[in-house]
C-alpha cells in the first residue's frame, strides 16, 4: 500500500480534505493517506516556529522518512493541492537510484506576500520540497534531531543529501503552480502555491472550477436532501 503524507494547517483544513478526497477517488490501488498535524508530533518536531515559516508544515515534511521507518517509498505533498489523475501513476515513476524525486522548478517570485499575508520567501530550490517522493532507506540523515536543529535553508534546498545527484526529476505535471507555470491541461497535480480557491482572493484562479466540483463531490451523501 502506498503511504502518503499531506502537510496539514488548521487554516487549510478544507484544502487538506478535498486533496485526500481527489486522490482517493482517483487511486487505482489503495492508499494511506496521513496528516503532518503538529498536535501528532509532539516530542518529535520540537523546533520553535520561525518567523518566515508560512506554514505548520514547512519543516513537519521532512519527518516523512522517519515516520515510515526508512522503509520503502513515501510521498509527501502540501495540503493546498489537487489531484487530478491516479497517485499510481506518480508512484510509478520510482528510481531507486534516487533518495528523493521531485519536479525541478526554476522558481523565482516576485510577490513578497501570499495567502493570509504569510511571507513569500526567495531562495534555490524554490517549491521542489513541496511535492517529494522519498526513497526512505537513503534519507536516514532526516532524524528528528536533524529536523530540529538544521536550517530552513539547509532542508529545503537538500542540504542533507551528500550528492545533489540523489535528486531525481518528476515531470513538471506532478506540481503544476497555478499562477506561475503557463496554463496547462493536462496537469495531473496542481499547487495553488499563492493561495486556493477556498480563500475569497483566489476563487477564480486557474483550476478553481475542478477544485469546487472535487469539495461538492466529497460532500455528496445519497439521501442527503431528507436529512
Amino acid at each position: 500500500m502506498n503511504a502518503i503524507f499531506i502537510g496539514y494547517d488548521p487554516r487549510e483544513t478544507i484544502a487538506f480534505n478535498v486533496l485526500a478526497h481527489s486522490i482517493q477517488s482517483r487511486a487505482s490501488k489503495p492508499v494511506a493517506i496521513a496528516a503532518l498535524k503538529l498536535s501528532q508530533l509532539s516530542g518529535v518536531l520540537t523546533r520553535e516556529r520561525h518567523p518566515l515559516q508560512s506554514t505548520d508544515f514547512s519543516f513537519s515534511r521532512f519527518l516523512t522518512p522517519y515516520l515510515s521507518g526508512y522503509q520503502g517509498w513515501s510521498l509527501f505533498m502540501d495540503c493546498d493541492m489537487l489531484m487530478l489523475d491516479d497517485v499510481e501513476r506518480l508512484f510509478a515513476l520510482r528510481d531507486e537510484r534516487y533518495a528523493v524525486m521531485v519536479v525541478k522548478h526554476h522558481h523565482v517570485p516576485v510577490e513578497t506576500h501570499k495567502f493570509l499575508g504569510e511571507p513569500q520567501s526567495q531562495y534555490a530550490k524554490k517549491n521542489w520540497s513541496s511535492v517529494m517522493l522519498f526513497n526512505n532507506a537513503l534519507c536516514q540523515q532526516l532524524t528528528p534531531q536533524y529536523v530540529n536543529d538544521a536550517s530552513g535553508l539547509a532542508l529545503h534546498q537538500f542540504h542533507w543529501l551528500v550528492d545533489e545527484g540523489l535528486i531525481g526529476e518528476l515531470p513538471s505535471a506532478w506540481n503544476h503552480l497555478v499562477g506561475y507555470n503557463p496554463p496547462s491541461a493536462q496537469a495531473s497535480l496542481v499547487h495553488f502555491t499563492l493561495g486556493g480557491p477556498y480563500f475569497s482572493a483566489f476563487k477564480d484562479c486557474e483550476y478553481a472550477s475542478h477544485w469546487f466540483r472535487e469539495h461538492e463531490a466529497m460532500l455528496y451523501c445519497a439521501g442527503l436532501k431528507n436529512i
